[in-house]
Order: structure tokens, then C-alpha cells, then sequence
């Protein structure tokens, strides 16, 4: 397979590295999986981060052994680690409950309240979704989600929903969930209202959402929490990811001025979102696009 070079050599460039993993996941298969599984030793958390992110979305039980290793390796990144277990969530196989509930109740707490989401998917997958499903809204972004969309429908319900921070985490996912599949600017700016949250999960979740609706509403708050140098790097990484994905003009200074950030996740995330920002400014037909023009070579 010619697209594992870009991926496992380090002394490529992140940009290439990033694009040529898209184009593993968009391909599939066990190959593509082993390839992706290789790089969990890499120096790079958000690398890392995204590896998990993209076994999860493949969504294929093979990926199973990869990840908990991930989830259960406390020398790995907490961002790293909970991603893995997020990744277990979407893939929805009932065999790794036990060790999500387990994860739990880890002391770093992204890491336990990814896993407790997770358990309650899986839980739902199995008890409610065929229920529910003629009644959720359509997700027009494909991705397979934390959690599903909440049956409610009125706006301002799921921002209160969103926003009372009393409710159970995975109540409040769904409320997310329905307000980004709505997408309208009353909910964009609900969502980000989210983005002052005290979870960092929580606020890290809002951000990716924000980025996949790419409305530009949503900037002014993005921006300012990308350069709250007290912000759990977690969120300001998203945060940047998502002003890549808006790409407009004011997204374009920040991610530059950024770009240079101490801390290492959150400068990576920008010189990726910087590259996002390109493509979505180009005809690429999708962000993976020149590296699968390299496969086919």
C-alpha cells in the first residue's frame, strides 16, 4: 500500500501525514487499519489523537484490540486516551463494555467521561435505537457520533438542554448533536455558548461540531478560545481545527498567529487547520484528494 510511507515516516509533513491517514480510513480494511495501528508510538499526540478518531469512524470490530491497548496506556496523552475510548463508543461493539466501564473511572476526567458516553451508546445502540430512530433528525455530515441526536426538536429546549450543566453529560451530547444537524444560526450560536462550559469534553465536543457546520458565526468564540492560554489544550486544538474548517479571512490571522503556540498540540493543530483552510479555499474534490491521486499511481 503506498499511502503507509506517508503516514508512519516521521520526517514527513504533518499536512501530508494527516491526508494521506484520511485517505486510509476513506479506503478501509485490515491493511489500513495495521498501518494506522502502527503510529500509536508517535511523538505526536494529535497525530495520535487522530488515529483513534479515524479507527472509530471506520467503525470495524478489527480495531478493537488497537484501541483498548491505547485507552489502557496511561503513558499515552489524555486527549490520545480518550479518544480511543470514544473510538470504542462508535465502533458499538457490546464486548468492550467491561473495559469502558472500567475506564470510567479513571482519574483523568476526559478520559472517564469519554468512556461513561461510550457505555451509553453502546447501551443505547442496544436498548433504544431501533425506537427511536424514525423520530432523530438526519445527520448531514455522516460522521458517527458520541451520541445520537435528542428527540426533541425545539431550539430553544436543546439550548437549555446544552447549557444546564445539572443534566447528565450524554443528555446534553444529544441536545448538541440535533442543534449542529439543524445548523441554522440560532443554533450555531446556542452551540457556542457551549464553548464556556466547565467541562473541557464537553467544550472540546462543541468546538468539532462547530467545525463540521462551518458557519461563520461561530468565529468570534472559537477565536477566543483558541487564544485563552488557560484553556485545556484539548479544546484550543479543536477550536483551531474548526477556524481551519470556517476558513474566512479572520480564521486565516488567527490560525497564523497561533502557528506558533508553545504548545505543541495546539501549534500542529493550527499548521493542519492552515492546510484545511487551503483546501477549502481550493476544488479539491475532497481533503484526502491528492494522496489518493498517489494511490492510484
Amino acid at each position: 500500500m503506498m499511502l503507509v510511507p506517508h503516514l508512519i515516516h516521521s520526517f514527513r509533513s504533518l499536512t501530508d501525514r494527516f491526508r494521506a491517514l484520511f485517505t486510509l480510513r476513506n479506503l478501509g480494511g485490515h491493511e489500513a487499519i495495521d498501518c494506522i495501528s502502527k503510529c500509536f508510538d508517535d511523538p505526536s499526540a494529535l497525530l495520535k489523537h487522530e488515529l483513534a478518531y479515524c479507527l472509530g469512524q471506520m467503525q470495524d470490530e478489527y480495531a478493537i484490540p488497537a484501541l483498548v491497548s491505547v485507552l489502557k496506556d496511561k503513558t499515552q496523552e489524555p486527549m490520545v486516551r480518550h479518544e480511543a475510548g470514544e473510538a470504542l463508543g462508535a465502533i458499538g461493539s457490546s464486548e468492550v463494555l467491561d473495559v469502558l466501564r472500567e475506564y470510567a473511572k479513571d482519574p483523568q476526567t476526559e478520559v472517564a467521561e469519554t468512556c461513561e458516553l461510550a457505555v451509553q451508546r453502546i447501551e443505547w445502540l442496544k436498548e433504544q435505537s431501533s425506537q427511536e430512530s424514525e423520530s432523530l433528525s438526519a445527520n448531514p455530515y455522516k460522521s458517527v457520533d458520541p451520541a445520537p441526536p435528542s428527540t426533541v426538536q425545539d431550539t430553544w429546549m436543546l439550548k437549555n438542554t446544552l447549557l444546564d450543566e445539572s443534566r447528565p453529560l450524554f443528555e446534553r451530547y444529544r441536545a448538541m448533536f440535533s442543534l449542529r444537524n439543524e445548523g441554522d444560526e440560532k443554533s450555531v450560536l446556542a452551540l457556542a455558548e457551549g464553548l464556556k462550559c466547565s467541562s473541557a469534553l464537553f467544550r472540546h465536543e462543541i468546538a468539532y461540531v462547530l467545525g463540521q457546520i462551518q458557519h461563520e458565526a461561530a468565529i468570534p468564540q472559537l477565536i477566543e478560545n483558541l487564544q485563552d492560554l488557560k484553556e485545556n489544550p484539548m479544546v484550543r486544538h479543536e477550536c483551531a481545527e474548526a477556524l481551519g474548517s470556517i476558513a474566512k479571512d479572520q480564521c486565516l490571522t488567527a490560525l497564523e498567529k497561533y502557528s506558533k503556540d508553545q504548545e505543541r498540540v495546539v501549534k500542529e493543530s493550527c499548521v493542519v487547520a492552515l492546510d484545511m483552510y487551503k483546501y477549502e479555499q481550493s476544488n479539491e474534490f475532497q481533503y484526502a484528494d491528492s494522496l489518493v491521486k498517489l494511490q492510484e499511481k
